[in-house]
């Protein structure tokens, strides 16, 4: 089914943007991890809106409630159900959308699959629906973090055609959230921020990369052919709204290189066996290497505009049309804990595939040798 993601660890979302409420049912979470309320709440308010002055003002606190498979702060190992209220719906904004097809929306698409939509805010098809993509992705992300030790983290590394210098390593969340726009190095979040400021005052938007770093996955995660590692991240990433692009590794700037100055060169290094390089991204044959996952996600400018534009009604009709609502003039900054949050959702299936396939043998930090 369409809304439901993953194999072992699965979640399941439901809700649209201005209906009563949006949420999810994780099925698949082991039992006995310690797990809070306010531990999901805190990835909710990283991605909720009106959180500043660069992202939409609607005013929605996203407190979520867990109805199930929470008991005493440990989980079940039944279904966790949890929802969050729609408080701050306008749908009086989209009176003017009814009839006519928003451009680069899913308003088309839509209509002409099912012969029927949620006009207000896009239905299904809006950003909306990730917070219960983040509240699951909290979820997966405990049991990560209990499990392996592995830690995952992204950031804003360009905003239209400004982008931060290379780094090198990643950097921690708090760098990451020290600025509204989430990008670590100061200077460049500045300018971004400006620049961000400056379209939304032109009514125009601006889109960006989201870079993603995997700390700590063990070697072993991932499936040869079609459930490849870097085809579970690919599909997870490009499954968000506004998604135009997934790169790994060294991704399309590696195609310049030859394979002399590309390969990954095995060394012993911490007692175990890893690599010189990481153009591979931390992952060789759709299986982990033991090294950093990187990967970089790009997102189109915002599609709703504040400027007038051309269109066609639903018979074809030439129109024009004025979008009215609250809407981001760039998606980046809150789209970094949805970047994490499936991630954290596919490595999440893995580490429970990998465990179910070698039972008897639970995955070492790194391959030691035979």
């Amino acid at each position: 089914m369409s809304s439901v993601f993953g194999t072992l660890f699965r979640v399941a979302t439901w809700g649209e943007s201005h209906g009563v409420s949006v949420g999810g049912v994780v099925d698949g979470c082991p039992p006995r991890i310690p797990l809070t309320r306010e531990e999901i709440q805190r990835e909710l308010d990283r991605r909720r809106p009106g959180q500043s002055d660069i992202v939409t003002p609607r005013n929605e606190a996203d407190e979520v409630r867990i109805l199930s498979g929470v008991y005493n702060g440990m989980t079940l190992g039944t279904p966790i159900a949890f929802e969050v209220l729609n408080k701050d719906q306008r749908g009086s904004a989209y009176d003017n959308q009814k009839d006519v097809f928003r451009p680069s929306h899913a308003d088309f698409t839509y209509q002409a699959k099912y012969g029927i939509r949620a006009v207000e805010g896009g239905g299904r098809a809006s950003a909306r629906e990730t917070l219960a993509r983040v509240a699951a992705g909290a979820i997966a992300r405990k049991m990560l973090t209990l499990a392996a030790g592995i830690r995952i983290v992204a950031y804003v590394e360009r905003v239209h055609d400004i982008a931060m210098p290379e780094i090198g390593i990643a950097p921690t969340e708090a760098e990451v959230d020290a600025t509204i726009v989430r990008c670590p190095h100061i200077e460049t979040a500045g300018r971004m921020i400006e620049r961000i400021k400056a379209v939304r005052a032109q009514g125009d938007s601006v889109g960006g990369i989201v870079r993603c770093h995997i700390i700590g996955a063990p070697a072993g995660l991932g499936e040869p052919v079609f459930d490849r590692l870097e085809a579970d991240l690919a599909k997870a990433m490009l499954s968000i709204p506004a998604t135009k692009g997934f790169e790994f590794g060294s991704g399309f700037a590696g195609t310049l290189l030859k394979g002399s100055e590309h390969n990954d060169l095995f060394i012993r290094k911490d007692g175990a066996i890893g690599t010189a390089t990481n153009r591979s991204g931390g992952i060789q044959g759709g299986i982990s290497n033991g090294e950093e996952i990187v990967f970089r996600v790009a997102f189109k400018p915002t599609a709703t505009i504040l400027r007038p534009q051309a269109t066609v009604d639903r018979d074809g009709n030439a129109s024009e049309i004025l979008a009215k609502g609250r809407h981001d003039p760039c998606v980046l900054p809150r789209a970094v804990p949805i970047v994490e949050a499936m991630a954290a959702l596919v490595l999440a299936d893995h580490t429970l595939r990998n465990a179910a396939q070698n039972a008897s043998m639970p995955p070492a930090r790194r391959y030691e040798g035979a």
